[in-house]
């Protein structure tokens, strides 16, 4: 895979960090995640091919035993607020003094600098931040936030991954480790560039919920079926428009001018009545194989079944029989092989780790039974 041979250490954290993490496992890399000793379970859903070492951090000998896995490995992902790891003597200048290789990934919300720096927040914090929320959601409506997808995710995990292949790319020029400080803000902002950039074309001079994609065009929603389901329709484009209202089995005399913004609640509440005529299987039929930019709004349990994406293999079932999406994008050399077993135990992979950084076994069995490291090897086998 295309980062075989990578060895990173994740700190455990929640959602952007592992989800980073995640992503760099499933297109290779040898990810091992830090987890706190004394834990039965983890919040962590994103391990898949991840191994656990559990390290207690709040004794001086279990930091010794993370800064040598560490100057030890290609990369260090932390999700700390400022200042954690400095206390412990893990910072950035303590390792990359040692290994000037490393390429050391921060993510936090607001970043490394700043007013807000070690001020605590979620991802619709970050988001408000970026400015993005001020845009989302329905017409007279407040500001809503799309689940915690555009700043977690999207402005979090992915740009920190990003950030690391980056950083290794520049590394095999020039040999050397780097910071990389990744915001969630500004990750988020980035991500959502096309709302600065695009402002001057008029999409977005109405306010929020009433301009072109972001639910104020009737040709650009979602429309309850008769079945209870939905249609998501995207017909922006004059021809697709067209292909879109003969499907509804209407006709362009019959109805207001596609653009005529006064006209669209008319033209919504006809849309509405047409679509709830029908279930969403028989509006399938209609339109697939059509240019109408209409599709069904599958449920989480449905994707797996769609003709379409069972074509692509997009998604599949882990051993556990939980559905999960498909690494992507797909590489046509080194595809990412994403880890079908389960995640793993907290400190499940302690002892092979230890050892595999150099650690004797006599060293390893005294950290053991002074409480530093865990290690559940024997559960694991159960």
């Amino acid at each position: 895979m295309a980062l075989a041979g990578v060895r990173v250490i994740e700190l455990a954290g929640l959602a952007p960090a592992p989800f980073c993490g995640m992503i760099l496992a499933d297109f290779g890399a040898r990810v091992i995640r830090i987890d706190r000793t004394k834990l039965s379970m983890t919040v962590d859903t994103q391990a898949r091919g991840k191994q656990s070492v559990a390290l207690n951090l709040k004794n001086p000998k279990g930091v010794a035993v993370l800064k040598r896995l560490c100057v030890q490995s290609d990369v260090v992902l932390e999700p700390y607020r400022k200042g954690v790891m400095e206390k412990m003597g893990l910072g950035p200048e303590d390792l990359l003094k040692e290994n000037p290789c490393l390429i050391y990934a921060r993510l936090t919300g607001y970043g490394q600098s700043g007013s807000y720096a070690k001020a605590a927040g979620h991802d619709i914090n970050y988001l408000a931040m970026s400015g993005l929320l001020s845009m989302l959601g329905r017409s007279s409506e407040k500001p809503y936030a799309p689940l915690n997808l555009v700043a977690d995710f999207a402005g979090g995990g992915l740009m920190c991954a990003f950030g690391i292949v980056l950083a290794l790319l520049e590394r095999s020029r020039s040999g050397q480790g780097q910071i990389i400080d990744a915001s969630m803000v500004e990750g988020a902002a980035y991500v959502g560039s096309f709302m600065w950039k695009s402002r001057s074309l008029g999409l977005w001079n109405r306010p929020r919920g009433e301009n072109l994609l972001d639910s104020g065009a009737p040709f650009y929603d979602t429309y309850r079926t008769s079945d209870g389901k939905y249609m998501a329709v995207g017909a922006i484009e004059p021809q697709f428009y067209q292909q879109f209202i003969q499907g509804l089995g209407l006709y362009d005399a019959d109805l207001p001018a596609q653009m005529s913004v006064s006209d669209w609640p008319q033209l919504r509440q006809t849309f509405t009545r047409v679509f709830a005529s029908k279930t969403q299987e028989e509006w399938s039929r209609v339109f697939d194989g059509t240019d109408a930019c209409v599709t069904p709004v599958l449920s989480l349990d449905e994707v797996l079944s769609h003709p379409h994406n069972q074509a692509r293999g997009s998604f599949f079932k882990d051993s556990q029989g939980e559905i999960s999406p498909q690494p992507a994008p797909v590489l046509s050399r080194s595809p990412a092989e994403p880890c079908h077993s389960r995640d793993p135990f907290i400190g499940e992979h302690t002892r092979s780790v230890l050892k595999e950084y150099g650690f004797e076994q006599a060293q390893i069995e005294q950290l053991l039974s002074a409480g530093i490291v865990e290690c559940k090897e024997a559960k694991a086998r159960l």
